[in-house]
């Protein structure tokens, strides 16, 4: 039996894309639902503390199907803007309910410039995210980084969140990020997350190469 890995999320594009990228190194994906204001956001310094607190709040909500066997996952991103001093970061959920994409582009409203190069350095931002997976009493972290910038105006679609502002840089033939201004072999072509598919998406995601460097951790399934 494929081993069973419980996510806890509220977020459903998060879950969506946990399972397309866990389903294909044979784990089976739950999701953990606790129900009302049961679990806290913590405030904290850093994602790497907000997703232990989460893991240590989940085993306190573990559902009767919980087998001796199954793992617990939180993950937790942010998008970190340079020109803002890292802002939203931490912060990016608080952020994104209440100045939501368009507040983000007005605060960057004197940065632009007609020379694209120049505007991603300008508006540059990466996303990174933190997962987290208990495992056996152990808690094992994993760490992934989209370099990007901020685009002019959202470019609504698929993805959630910021997805609609951010433009990863392009990626090399190993997909590994490249600066502002160098073509790779990997480009969403001056898109946005949100304006691209999940399968493009995943190619740079933050999320996605958390999971990949938390799994790489833990044996085969």
């Amino acid at each position: 039996m494929d081993p069973t890995v419980w996510f806890l999320t509220g977020n459903a594009g998060k879950l969506v894309e946990a399972t397309n990228h866990l389903s294909h190194l044979g784990y089976v994906v739950k999701q953990l639902v606790v129900e009302g204001d049961q679990l806290y956001e913590p405030q904290a310094e850093t994602l790497e503390i907000v997703a232990k607190s989460k893991i240590s709040q989940a085993l306190q909500h573990l559902p009767n199907e919980f087998a001796e066997d199954d793992m617990i996952l939180v993950e937790d991103a942010g998008l970190f803007v340079s020109a803002l001093d890292g802002f939203p970061g931490i912060y990016s959920s608080y952020a994104y309910s209440t100045i939501g994409n368009s507040g983000i582009i007005r605060l960057l409203n004197h940065l632009e410039t007609e020379d694209t190069v120049s505007s991603a350095s300008l508006r540059a931002a990466h996303f990174k995210a933190v997962a987290a997976i208990w495992r056996d009493g152990e808690i094992l972290i994993g760490e992934g980084i989209c370099p990007g910038h901020i685009a002019l105006e959202p470019m609504e679609g698929a993805g959630f969140g910021f997805d609609p502002i951010f433009i990863p840089y392009d990626l090399d033939k190993d997909f590994q990020p490249l600066s502002a201004g160098n073509y790779g072999e990997h480009s969403t072509h001056g898109k946005t997350f949100g304006g691209v598919d999940l399968a493009t998406k995943n190619k740079f995601s933050h999320r996605t190469r958390a999971l990949q460097n938390l799994f790489n951790q833990l044996p085969s399934a």
